[in-house]
């Protein structure tokens, strides 16, 4: 993942380049942006809307429509604390309390080093395990806020 200073129209117009002319190129045309850099960048809404023939507009209402892409740039690791029923009553709030704290960041934001991004879930569909915790694609049951200083170790 490049941070934002360094991407280059160069950058850009190489992921773009093997998809020109091809029909039905939008989402699967973000998605590698998305992989090369962590996001989506801004920079990046015109070219691809004229590499699709589209407006920018709609570049950017699928940008914002579908919850796997963003457009800011995120941390290494992403920490998903579910909030749903089950959860949230065994501590689901107490550890997204203290994870943030922590971390010192808020709900949808970035630890200043890029290392973590946080997010509140509403499901992680694993509700026997309550509460539980979901870093990258590693899932953490039956977590504690000592549990959760531990595993965070792992991730630096």
């Amino acid at each position: 993942m490049e941070t934002e200073n360094q991407i280059s129209r160069a950058d850009i117009d190489a992921i773009i380049a093997p998809f020109r002319g091809r029909k039905g190129i939008l989402i699967p045309l973000l998605q590698k942006m998305q992989e090369r850099f962590g996001y989506v960048p801004r920079e990046s809404i015109e070219p691809i809307a004229e590499a699709a023939g589209v407006f920018p507009v709609e570049v950017y209402g699928i940008l914002t429509f579908y919850a796997q892409f963003y457009l800011e740039p995120r941390g290494r690791h992403t920490i998903r604390v579910c909030q749903g029923t089950a959860c949230y009553i065994m501590g689901g709030k107490d550890i997204l309390d203290h994870v943030c704290g922590k971390l010192g960041v808020q709900v949808e934001e970035t630890t200043k080093d890029n290392r973590f991004t946080i997010e509140r879930v509403a499901c992680l569909g694993c509700c026997g395990m309550a509460p539980v915790v979901m870093i990258d694609n590693d899932f953490y049951g039956r977590c504690t806020v000592q549990k959760m200083d531990e595993v965070m170790e792992n991730y630096k």
